[in-house]
C-alpha cells in the first residue's frame, strides 16, 4: 500500500469490489477489506435473479451452485403460491456461491489495476476542513493513514465510516433483520425453487430454503429486531428446522443483521460516497441487496472518476451519484419500505386469508406489483394503506 490514492474503497462485498472495479480503469485505487478472508463469512441467501446479473457481469460457472426456475411462497397454514423465475424478483434464478462470487469480483477490481488488500481495518477517517481527505487504518496490526480524493464507504450496515464523517447510519429495531442461516445437508429441498415462509414462526420477517445442490442448501430466517422478544434469531430458525427439516443436518452456520429501512437520508457527503449496505441498499421485503449493490458501486465509480479527473471531490460534484441510484431503484425502495411496515403487522389469519385470496392468478401478473394489486382488489379494508401506492 501507499500513503496516497485517488480513490480509497473500505469494504470487498459486492457493492465495493464493483466500485473499485469501476473506477480503478481511469484511476489510482485501494481496495480495502477487514477480514482475511474476502466473500468469508457469507451474509445472505445467496439468490440473484440470472437476467438482473447478466447485466452486470457475464456470469462463470464457479458462481454458480444452482438455477432454479421459480420461487414458492407458503402461508402459515401450508397454502401454497408459486411464482415463475421471470417474475419472482432480483433474489431469484440463480443459488450463488458467494463465497467464490465476492473473491472473483475483488480478482476483478485488481485486474482492472486497484491495490487489494485483506486484514486492513479502517478505524477512522482524516477530515478537514469539513472533508473526507481519507482513512485511518490498522494493517496486520500496524497503523497507517491513507490520504484519498474520493473515499467510497462500503463498509456495511450501520457502516462505522459513514459515522466518523458525521452521517447517522443508525437503525431502529423496527428496521433491522436480525438473521441465521444455515448451509445443510440431508435436506428435503425441491431442488429447482427457492422457498420462502411466511408467519409466526418468524416474526417480521420470513424464513427461506435456498437449493444448492441435491439434499443440500441454504436454510435461514428473519426476524425483525422488534419481534424478537428476548429470543434469538438462532432460536426461531431451531425450531423452523425442526418441523421443516427433521432429518437435516448443519455444516455451516451464519450470523447477521440486514437493514429493512428505507435508504440512508444522505449517501454523499464531501469526500465520500456510501454504498451497498452501508447505504441501506436493500430491499425492505425480501433483504435482497446484490443487484443494488452491484448497480451502486457502478454509479460511485463512475461519479469517483470524475471527481478525480475535476479535481473536485465536493458535495456538488458526488450528489450525482445520489442522483443516480435514487433514478435508478430508490423509489422501489421506498415503495417497498411502506409495504413491508404493513406486512410484518398480520397475524398468520389475515396472511392465510391473503394468500389464499391470490391462488389461481394468471402468471403474467405474479410481480411484486401485480400480487399487491390483487391483494388489494380482494382485501380493500385490510391492505387499505397501500392503495396509492398502485
Amino acid at each position: 500500500m501507499k500513503d496516497k490514492y485517488d480513490v480509497v474503497v473500505v469494504g470487498a462485498g459486492p457493492a465495493g469490489s464493483y466500485a473499485a472495479a469501476t473506477a480503478a480503469s481511469q484511476c489510482d485505487v485501494l481496495l480495502i477489506e477487514k477480514r482475511q478472508e474476502i466473500g468469508d463469512p457469507v451474509r445472505c441467501a445467496e439468490g440473484v435473479s440470472k437476467g438482473a446479473l447478466s447485466k452486470f457481469l457475464q456470469p462463470q460457472k464457479e458462481w454458480i451452485a444452482n438455477k432454479v426456475t421459480g420461487a414458492r411462497i407458503f402461508a402459515p397454514d401450508g397454502t401454497l403460491l408459486e411464482v415463475s423465475e421471470e417474475l419472482a424478483g432480483p433474489e431469484v434464478g440463480y443459488v450463488l456461491e458467494r463465497k467464490i462470487f465476492d473473491r472473483d469480483l475483488a480478482k476483478r477490481a485488481a485486474k482492472a489495476g486497484a491495490d487489494v488488500t485483506v486484514r486492513t481495518r479502517a478505524v477512522g477517517v482524516i477530515k478537514e476542513d469539513g472533508f473526507v481527505r481519507g482513512v485511518k487504518v490498522r494493517h496486520l496490526g500496524e497503523p497507517l493513514e491513507i490520504r484519498a480524493s474520493v473515499v467510497i464507504a462500503a463498509d456495511g450496515v450501520e457502516s462505522q465510516l459513514a459515522r466518523w464523517a458525521g452521517i447517522n447510519t443508525t437503525l431502529r429495531p423496527s428496521d433491522l433483520e436480525s438473521c441465521a442461516q444455515y448451509l445443510m445437508t440431508n435436506a428435503d429441498i425441491k431442488e429447482d425453487y427457492c422457498d420462502f415462509y411466511l408467519g409466526s414462526e418468524s416474526p417480521g420477517g420470513y424464513a427461506w430454503a435456498f437449493p444448492k445442490g441435491p439434499q443440500e442448501g441454504n436454510i435461514g430466517m428473519g426476524v425483525l429486531a422488534s419481534k424478537l422478544a428476548g429470543k434469538h434469531s438462532i432460536d426461531y430458525l431451531n425450531a423452523f428446522v425442526e418441523r421443516h427439516f427433521p432429518d437435516a443436518q448443519p455444516v455451516e452456520l451464519h450470523l447477521g443483521g440486514v437493514p429493512v429501512s428505507k435508504p440512508v437520508r444522505k449517501t454523499v457527503d464531501d469526500g465520500l460516497m456510501l454504498v451497498g449496505d452501508a447505504a441501506h441498499h436493500v430491499d425492505p421485503i425480501t433483504g435482497g441487496g446484490i443487484i443494488n449493490a452491484l448497480e451502486g458501486g457502478r454509479l460511485a465509480g463512475e461519479v469517483a472518476v470524475q471527481a478525480v479527473r475535476a479535481q473536485d471531490a465536493s458535495l456538488k460534484v458526488l450528489k450525482h451519484y445520489e442522483e443516480g441510484w435514487r433514478a435508478s431503484f430508490g423509489k422501489k425502495l421506498e415503495r417497498n419500505y411502506k409495504i413491508k411496515d404493513i406486512f410484518v403487522n398480520l397475524s398468520d389469519a389475515e396472511l392465510n386469508k391473503l394468500i389464499r385470496s391470490i391462488e389461481g392468478l394468471p402468471l403474467e401478473e405474479m410481480s411484486v406489483a401485480g400480487i399487491v394489486k390483487r391483494l388489494i382488489s380482494s382485501n380493500p379494508r385490510l391492505l387499505v394503506g397501500l392503495r396509492h401506492l398502485f
